[in-house]
């Protein structure tokens, strides 16, 4: 009731009904139940009944089918859709027929393991004791002197990858009556481990597999996961078997409503939008009223953390609320256990009203009946939109999924076009267990746990690359040859030097001093660290501030300060980019596209602040920090030349150097003289070296270089100001501004985040003969195989592009189509960059690459 009476004001108030870009009405649907199977133990009928549930779905009965004829299964099914039973069924039959034997459930995240714990201690409570198999944890969080009672005792092992790679596969010779008797495997909510994640995860299952055929053990796989496009594939690439699908989904669900909200336009001309953020914050707050319990889905750290302080901000004066610290809850990564426990019991017993996270509780944690769920911004996949989505209702209630569109170009492509989400299909989900890198890692961590022998194979590794990377090992001096044998030789122990979920080494603590001794509130990857606690840099933490003082690379730590701070910091950077080896090249229209391995250099060069709520940029700082280098694989296409002398007769081409005319010397002569051979911002004078002399506005945008050259429009800079101004004049091209186009539409065609993509733009790329480019590479060292993908899409990509752009309303650019723009951001003192934005120029340019008459 409360529920359809939110939504009945929300039809009626013009400011919210206006932007509604969709609204679509999902009706419930009833359960397809059938008997239980006629040969399910008795014990497990009882506990099922005890827990009022009288049959199966059809999806839980096709599993246990498959499971009886010893097929390794694949479910897909929605969220809250009973998946569990699916191989708990099968495996508790098992156990309770078979005494010696042993199970291994993983799964991503610790929360999820306790979850699933506590499901199965309520299944199994009326049971009998003595027919109750021993169920255990054993992850980082479990105490040492319970160990050896779990290794020796535990017949149903709940863990996750992490554990599994540290703690078990390493010290198997402790484990050893468990894997002689090891028969089933389980791999929950299978989607998340794509990517880099998935690439390890692949390895450390070859890895068991490989000790489990030392004991003797034969391994039944089970997996679940949301609906993917490629689903055997993907999980047969993972287990490296085939797998039975199971599709069909037959639990019952109550009706929903699935909106679309597109912050209203306040200044058309340059495209610009309110803020998603603050206009989810609004929404919530009408959920809150109304006393629906909600999930936020935030796209960052960073997003969560601002989204829960302007959220709590808001009800602070509210008196609905007594304590939003206590009721409106932060959770992502980072985030110690205990904090994220604690919120969990919160949001099932309903002392939390609203939580606002990342994709980390997109998995089937229990946190109970959710009324709605607010994703601010398209999180990157269909799959994961349907997923998040699905975390609100429970049974057969209402519940409701708003989609709250940002700014960001593939936001605004599928407010514009709801159907996508609605009735598109899902994405494929890739993964590169073969990445050398990976691979590698992997292997030392094997060799560790066994010696490999001559012509060993590992998986679908054949025994010829086997042997190189062994043998590489061996010349390092980590592995020994002996009687064909290669035995372990290093002193460090492999396995701790490799993280699962990234491929930049160990993360970075993030520690601020109280009562003379450092406390660890949280932690950051590696390859995030310059990013996010570069130093100055304001960190923020349970919607606290945190002023970085320290980042020390060598000792993984970052010094933080608890600061009350009126801005938050966006950090710059450089990027190049050079040819390892190209893979393939094909000829296209006006273009010529190709993929390969590229070596990508960047550094972060400086950071902006910005005031909260407001945005504005109150200034910036120049930062020393080293360069990072990232062997990948990336995807680009190089401009034919014709396309560009085209696009420059046609006077849409600005990536050419400036040619400041005849007489340039003496202009700036003139100039200089004129300032007093000062700085015009400083007022330093010039020492040694003579002061730059500066176009006011950029010489590209007028039609000669006589008009640009005037004195009015000139005025001299020493080089520390000149930098800083350039760096907030900007023209962009129509070569930068597809660029933007092209890294923000991609990730829709690939099962990735945008974050896994980088997008590069270079008018004389060096191995491109000196040809402008557009490059999209891999964010991963030696990339998880995104770039192929690019490569095959690459028309549809561009067509997509021109359909965005020559669709969007703005005048001269905006942050949903080619980057912001226009003039009227033009006022430098204010602290707002100046960006002229080049809508025309790359409209002309996608023109000749989707034309049938380019050439």
């Amino acid at each position: 009731m409360k529920l359809r009476s939110l939504l009945a004001h929300w039809r009626a108030e013009p400011s919210i009904a206006e932007n509604l870009t969709a609204w679509e009405e999902i009706p419930a649907r009833p359960a397809q139940n059938i008997p239980f199977p006629v040969d399910l133990h008795p014990a497990l009928v009882q506990a099922l009944t005890h827990q009022g549930i009288s049959s199966l779905y059809t999806h839980q009965a096709s599993s246990w089918q498959h499971a009886r004829l010893g097929r390794h299964v694949l479910v897909t099914a929605g969220t809250a859709s009973g998946k569990s039973l699916c191989y708990n069924l099968p495996i508790l039959d098992g156990l309770l027929r078979e005494p010696e034997t042993r199970a291994l459930y993983l799964f991503p995240t610790k929360a999820l393991a306790q979850d699933q714990l506590a499901a199965l201690q309520r299944l199994l409570n009326p049971l009998e004791l003595a027919m109750q198999p021993a169920l255990a944890i054993y992850d980082g969080d479990t105490p040492t002197r319970h160990r050896p009672a779990i290794r020796s005792s535990a017949r149903l092992l709940l863990t996750n990858p992490d554990m599994l790679h540290l703690g078990i596969l390493p010290h198997h010779t402790d484990w050893a009556g468990f894997f002689r008797a090891l028969r089933y495997v389980v791999l929950d909510e299978t989607h998340v481990y794509r990517g880099v994640f998935g690439s390890h995860l692949a390895n450390v299952l070859r890895r068991l597999r490989r000790l489990a055929k030392f004991y003797g053990a034969q391994l039944q796989f089970f997996l679940t996961s949301a609906t993917l496009a490629n689903p055997q594939e993907f999980a047969g690439r993972l287990v490296e078997e085939p797998v039975a699908l199971v599709d069909e989904d037959g639990a019952g669900h109550g009706p929903k409503s699935f909106l679309i909200y597109n912050p209203p336009l306040i200044d058309p001309q340059l495209g610009l939008r309110r803020s998603a953020l603050q206009e989810s914050v609004r929404l919530v707050d009408d959920l809150m009223t109304y006393q629906v319990q909600t999930i936020v889905f935030g796209r960052s750290r960073r997003s969560v953390e601002l989204i829960l302080s302007y959220l709590r901000d808001k009800t602070n004066s509210s008196s609905y609320i007594v304590e939003p610290s206590e009721q409106i809850r932060g959770y992502r990564s980072g985030y110690l256990p205990a904090q994220r426990r604690d919120i969990e019991r919160g949001l099932r017993q309903g002392e939390v009203r609203a939580v606002v996270a990342t994709n980390a509780l997109e998995l089937g944690i229990d946190i109970g009946g959710m009324g709605a769920t607010v994703l601010v911004g398209y999180p990157g996949t269909i799959a994961a939109t349907r997923q998040q989505a699905g975390r609100a209702g429970r049974g057969l209630e209402a519940s409701l999924a708003l989609l709250v569109a940002t700014a960001d170009p593939i936001d605004q492509y599928l407010a514009a076009h709801p159907a996508y989400i609605f009735e598109g299909s899902v994405e494929h989900a890739l993964i590169n267990p073969d990445n050398l890198l990976v691979l590698l890692e992997h292997i030392r961590c094997a060799a560790f746990e066994l010696p490999f022998r001559s012509g060993e194979a590992f998986g679908s590794v054949g025994a010829h690359q086997v042997g190189e990377i062994l043998d590489f090992l061996a010349q390092q001096g980590t592995l020994h040859l002996s009687s064909d044998r290669y035995f372990w030789m290093a002193d460090k122990y492999p396995a701790e030097a490799v993280s699962l979920r990234s491929i930049s080494g160990e993360p970075i603590l993030l520690q601020m001093w109280e009562d003379d001794r450092p406390i660890t509130i949280g932690l950051v990857d590696r390859g995030s660290a310059y990013r996010l606690v570069h130093p100055q840099a304001i960190y923020l933490h349970e919607a606290r501030t945190y002023l970085v003082e320290e980042l020390n690379l060598e000792n993984n730590t970052a010094l933080l300060t608890p600061v009350s701070s009126d801005y938050y910091t966006e950090p710059r950077n450089e990027t190049s980019v050079s040819l390892v080896e190209k893979h393939d090249e094909q000829p296209v229209l006006g273009a010529s596209k190709a993929h390969g391995e590229l070596l990508v250099t960047s550094r972060v060069t400086s950071f902006q602040k910005i005031r909260w709520y407001t945005h504005e940029v109150l200034g910036g700082q120049p930062l020393d920090l080293p360069p990072g280098e990232l062997l990948t694989s990336g995807y680009w296409f190089a401009l034919n030349e014709s396309v560009v002398e085209h696009l420059r007769e046609s006077g849409v081409w600005r990536n050419d150097p400036n040619e400041y005319g005849p007489g340039w010397d003496q202009i700036r002569e003139r100039v200089r003289q004129r300032d007093g051979y000062c700085c015009q911002i400083c007022s330093a004078p010039e020492q040694g070296r003579a002061h730059d002399v500066h176009h006011k506005l950029p010489f590209r945008l007028f039609a000669s270089a006589e008009h640009a050259n005037q004195l009015d429009n000139l005025i001299t800079l020493c080089p520390a100001c000149h930098r800083r101004v350039e760096a907030a004049v900007r023209v962009r091209s129509g070569l930068a501004g597809l660029a933007y186009a092209l890294g923000n539409l991609a990730p829709f065609f690939l099962m990735c985040d945008t974050g896994d993509l980088g997008v590069h733009s270079d008018p004389q790329l060096d191995f491109a003969e000196g040809k402008p480019a557009i490059i999209l590479y891999d964010q991963a060292p030696g990339g998880i195989g995104l770039s192929q993908p690019l490569f095959e899409l690459h028309d549809e990509l561009l067509g997509r592009a021109m359909e965005l752009i020559s669709t969007c309303a703005c005048n001269d650019g905006c942050p949903s189509c080619i980057g912001p723009g226009g003039q009227g951001l033009a006022i430098n003192r204010t602290g707002y960059e100046v960006v002229y934005g080049g809508k025309r120029e790359t409209l002309a340019l996608l023109e000749v690459l989707t034309s049938r008459e380019a050439k």
